[in-house]
């Protein structure tokens, strides 16, 4: 493949942007990782006149009327879109270290900024799976990218979407389960995705079964509705059994294994449950988890589970003792008659 690097203004850049001509997240591409401390050291390099690495461009649309066309902003999201978001006064790029806002700087610092040289390789017109190549190839060597990462690099289907769309429920925020740097590697889309992938299937390894989920949800994914109705109806159950703020089950690894087993317990089994029985007989299990006394004998349910919540929480085996212990205590609260 041959390709060709020139250099381009920050203004340029800028310009293209805000004309939408320059695309800077294609769908292939990773969440923005950079926090307000990373980009105010990136805008200070900019600021000082020194370099940074090229960034990666390839041609997408044209039309054919117009003539006009879009550019794909292969690598070099992040950077571009701080200089775009320093240029416009985006409210949520709080900055550090000294860094003067753009419209506070005197007039011969922002035709600086604005004149600033970045080193741009053109890939030209190659295939969306060409592209989708260089970028994982490019990143192997950097910030490494997690394993969801990768998938929403390869992967842009309909079970992607449901994972990356019921993240957004209001339940993961209200309970906290997802820091603000999580949310920004996928972690909240890669826990729905396991999460729904495990319920169709049974507990995996890690992330093993993953990639043949989207593969196979790519192109359509008709059991969609009826997982997020049924994942709601337990999550509601959840909220229902009014678990203290400091009960575990708020932690990821015990949030994963409730939700499962109440899943398995309210529509694969299926039994009747009240909310606040079996809210109250996993709080007491989960207290007794917490206690030092209990959790250190591997013979009791409080220990296995300790032990399997503690190490090597996401192999199949870990997931699996907790699931057959957290469904034994459900399937005692069950309502008989």
């Amino acid at each position: 493949m041959k390709t060709t690097a020139t250099n381009r203004k920050v203004r340029e850049l800028i310009t293209s942007i805000r004309g939408k001509k320059l695309i800077p997240r294609p769908e292939f591409q990773r969440r923005l990782v950079w926090n307000n401390k990373d980009k105010s050291a990136f805008l200070q390099t900019v600021l000082m006149n020194y370099p940074f690495p090229e960034i990666y461009v390839a041609a997408g649309e044209v039309d054919v009327e117009t003539g006009e066309g879009t550019e794909l902003l292969v690598d070099g999201q992040q950077r571009v879109t701080t200089l775009y978001q320093y240029f416009i006064g985006f409210p949520d790029l709080i900055l550090t270290g000294g860094v003067t806002p753009y419209n506070e700087l005197p007039k011969e610092k922002k035709e600086a900024f604005l004149q600033y040289d970045v080193v741009v390789r053109d890939l030209g017109h190659v295939d969306i799976d060409v592209i989708t190549n260089i970028f994982q190839r490019i990143n192997a060597t950097r910030y490494a990218l997690n394993a969801m990462e990768i998938h929403n690099s390869r992967y842009e289907g309909e079970f992607k979407k449901f994972a990356e769309e019921f993240a957004q429920r209001p339940f993961f925020d209200v309970h906290r389960i997802f820091g603000a740097s999580e949310i920004r590697r996928m972690q909240d889309m890669r826990f729905v995705a396991v999460l729904g992938a495990t319920i169709l299937s049974s507990y995996f390894n890690r992330d093993e079964e993953l990639e043949e989920f989207l593969g196979r949800y790519n192109d359509e994914f008709h059991l969609r509705s009826d997982l997020e109705r049924e994942l709601d109806v337990v999550m509601d159950f959840i909220d229902h059994m009014a678990m203290s703020a400091s009960s575990r089950i708020w932690k990821k690894a015990d949030l994963f294994t409730a939700l499962i087993e109440l899943h398995s317990a309210l529509f694969k089994r299926p039994v009747k449950l009240d909310a606040q029985t079996t809210g109250r007989a996993l709080q007491e299990f989960y207290t007794k988890v917490d206690l030092s006394d209990t959790r250190t004998d591997p013979k009791t349910k409080e220990g296995k589970y300790y032990k399997a919540a503690l190490q090597a929480t996401n192999d199949r085996s870990s997931r699996i003792i907790r699931g057959e212990i957290l469904q034994s205590i459900i399937q005692e609260t069950k309502i008989t008659t």
